[in-house]
Order: C-alpha cells, then sequence, then structure tokens
C-alpha cells in the first residue's frame, strides 16, 4: 500500500502509542480525584499541556482539550457568538474553510448571526483590502484558517491578526492542517483562538484542543464538571491527552528536516505531473503551500474513476476533505477559487507524510499518467476536443 491521504488522518507513531499504553491499565486513575494514584494522570495531563504550547509559543493554561478540531471549532464560534451578542452579531469567515466551520456557521445565521463570507483568489489566498471593507461596528469575530485542507494554501495570518487586533476583533484560526507543519506563533501573529487536532500530526484521533488568549471571555462548551479549568466538562481522555502530546513534541523537533523533505518530494511529484500529463491544473498556490500537499486537477475525467482506478494499484489517495468523500458534488473549495463544475469534478489530493519515498512517488505519477490516459480514451468530452485540436 502507498499511503498518499496524509491530510485525511496519519498513522499514530510507535512511539506515541508507547506512551499512551499505561494510561490505559497501570496510570488509570481520574485526573479529578484527590488521591495520589489518580496525581500521576494529573500530571501527564499537565506534561501533554506544555508539549502543546510550546508548538504555538502559548502558555499552558491557555491550551483547553476537545475531542477533536470540529469540536474545537464548534466552540470557538458558537461561544464567541453567545457572548458578545449583546456587542454585535457580525462574524467574517471565507468560502474555502472546513464544513467545522460553514456549517457552525449556518447554524449561527439560523439564530440571529450575520455572516460574511469572503471570497479568495485563483490561489486560495484572502484579499486582506476586502476582510478590512466587511468589517462593521458589529463584528465580533474573524475566523479564517490557517491553511486550506484541500488545495494546501497558506493565508497570511500574521496580517489578518493584525487587521482582527487593530479593530478589537476576535480572531480564531482552523489550524487543523497546519500545527506542526508550519512554524506558528500565537503571539507575533495576534491569534486569540487556535484550533487543532491530534491525528494529522502522527496522533491519536479523538482528541484536539482550543487555544484561548488569556483574558479572552468566551463560554463553556461542554457544561457539567470542572474540567479545563471549569470551560470543558467531562473526564478528560488521558492516554489521548498523552499521546497528542507525544506527538505535538515530536513534529516540533522534526518540523525543520521532515518538512523540508516534503517540500522537495512535493515538488518533485507536482514538476513530474504537470511535465508528463497533458490538460492538468495545479490548485492552490504553488509556494505557500503546506509542505506535503498537491492538488491537481485533470481535464476530461472524473475524480472517484480515478480514486477507484488508483486504489486497484494499492494507491490512497482523496478528492478533497474526508468528511465529504461521499459527497458527489465538487468541491466547494475548488468552485471558490474559479474552477469550473467539470474541472473540478477531476480533483485529486496528494498528501505525503515522512514515510513517503521517492520510489512510491515515482510509481504513483506512472500510474496516474497511465489512468488518466485509459479514461480520457473512453471520455466522449475528451474525444472531441481532439478533433476539434486537429
Amino acid at each position: 500500500m502507498i499511503y498518499l491521504d496524509n491530510a485525511a488522518t496519519t498513522k499514530t507513531a510507535p512511539e506515541v502509542v508507547q506512551a499512551m499504553l499505561p494510561y490505559f491499565t497501570e496510570c488509570y486513575g481520574n485526573p479529578s480525584s484527590v488521591y495520589d494514584f489518580a496525581g500521576k494522570s494529573k500530571e501527564a495531563v499537565t506534561t501533554a499541556r506544555e508539549q502543546i504550547a510550546k508548538v504555538i509559543g502559548a502558555k499552558k493554561e491557555e491550551i483547553y482539550f476537545t475531542a477533536g478540531g470540529s469540536e474545537a471549532d464548534n466552540w470557538a464560534l458558537k461561544a464567541a457568538f453567545e457572548f458578545f451578542k449583546g456587542k454585535g452579531n457580525h462574524i467574517i469567515t471565507t468560502k474555502i474553510e472546513h464544513h467545522a466551520i460553514l456549517h457552525t456557521c449556518e447554524y449561527l445565521e439560523k439564530r440571529g448571526a450575520r455572516i460574511t463570507y469572503l471570497d479568495v483568489d485563483e490561489n486560495g489566498v484572502v484579499k486582506l483590502d476586502e476582510l478590512e471593507k466587511a468589517i462593521t461596528p458589529e463584528t465580533i469575530l474573524i475566523s479564517v484558517m490557517f491553511a486550506n485542507n484541500e488545495i494546501g494554501t497558506i493565508q497570511p495570518i500574521k496580517e489578518i491578526g493584525l487587521i482582527a487586533r487593530e479593530h478589537g476583533i476576535l480572531f480564531h484560526t482552523d489550524a487543523v492542517q497546519a500545527f506542526g507543519q508550519v512554524p506558528i506563533n500565537v503571539d507575533e501573529m495576534n491569534i486569540d483562538m487556535l484550533s487543532s487536532s491530534g491525528h494529522k500530526i502522527n496522533g491519536p484521533k479523538g482528541i484536539g484542543f482550543l487555544y484561548i488568549r488569556k483574558g479572552v471571555k468566551i463560554r463553556s462548551f461542554v457544561h457539567g464538571g470542572a474540567q479545563e479549568r471549569k470551560r470543558r466538562a467531562g473526564t478528560e481522555n488521558v492516554p489521548g491527552i498523552v499521546g497528542y502530546g507525544v506527538a505535538a513534541a515530536r513534529a516540533l523537533n522534526t518540523m525543520k528536516e521532515r518538512t523540508a523533505r516534503e517540500i522537495e518530494l512535493r515538488d518533485y511529484m507536482i514538476e513530474r505531473i504537470m511535465k508528463e500529463i497533458p490538460y492538468v491544473k495545479l490548485n492552490g498556490d504553488s509556494v505557500k503551500r503546506l509542505p506535503n500537499n498537491v492538488n491537481v486537477s485533470f481535464h476530461f475525467i472524473e475524480g472517484e474513476s480515478l480514486l477507484l482506478m488508483l486504489d486497484s494499484f494499492g494507491i490512497c489517495a482523496s478528492s478533497g476533505s474526508a468528511c465529504t468523500s461521499g459527497s458527489l458534488d465538487p468541491s466547494h473549495v475548488l468552485l471558490a477559487i474559479g474552477l469550473p463544475h467539470e474541472i473540478a469534478h477531476g480533483s485529486l489530493r496528494l498528501t505525503l507524510s515522512e514515510e513517503t519515498t521517492k520510489e512510491e512517488i515515482d510509481f504513483t505519477v506512472d500510474k496516474l499518467r497511465d489512468i488518466v490516459q485509459n479514461l480520457r480514451n473512453m471520455s466522449p468530452l475528451y474525444e472531441d476536443f481532439i478533433k476539434k485540436q486537429k
């Protein structure tokens, strides 16, 4: 198997699994209990909080554990809207956000929120002048993802944060794809809230966090006990938290060397695809993109057929977000950057890992070239196009 869908999820690293195991069977105490045995679990949670905070330059007290990135996104938007609705009801986001943001915005619109969905340019980048123009006296929150999960484009987060800060508006970023992949400093980038998820960085599934800057007054999202400093009730997922902490420390320690290698392989793959397969378009910014992301659209073919044929060769890929893989609609991200439906339908996302080899890249591109040609040979649209070219 060649696994090239690391934006969907990653393999849990062996050292992460080893770190988690004792907290299932040996150190299984509830961190909220007062006896010494439970103290081991509490100490482990504190250590993980410190490990995660270090990755983004935050204080450990600003990290609040959740069940994943979607919960963190929901918490940031819903709690901010509820807390600040006396001041205003306007939220600014973009048309290319993850559905955890977009569907939450739809929910809030039904409850009186006014949402501005910003356009992006052909590379998927937010236009800063349009962001500033969209701000009104009722604007209470700006939420823009750090890096897009489909096309890999990295946003000008520092500049967006500065605009929000100058206008006294909260700034949230969904950093699920960026955390551990690119350098992040919440102070330098003027970030007030940040979402992340453990399983994107070789950590376990079912664990995430929301960074909330000290002084930001938003309410609890899950009510019940006093866990997470009374902001997120529920007994802590200690094994998951421990695994997330180890994965975060691991990602930080290997980031420079790992991402340099991923960029080299990514660019090599893009170069081969663009040179060897005609009528193909690279989606997303060619430079300001995630180190491991390749997203291309092939004219005259359907992405679903492409994925099935790649799978027959043991190659795991995606046509977009794993959360919408069952949908027959073209990607909302690709439509937002201006691709017509027929080209957006022929999209392919390939996301690398630290274990991806050049041999795997070559095998994949070789098979991809043949598959695309075979699919086009069966396409009446392609046949008509070639006749017109002649």
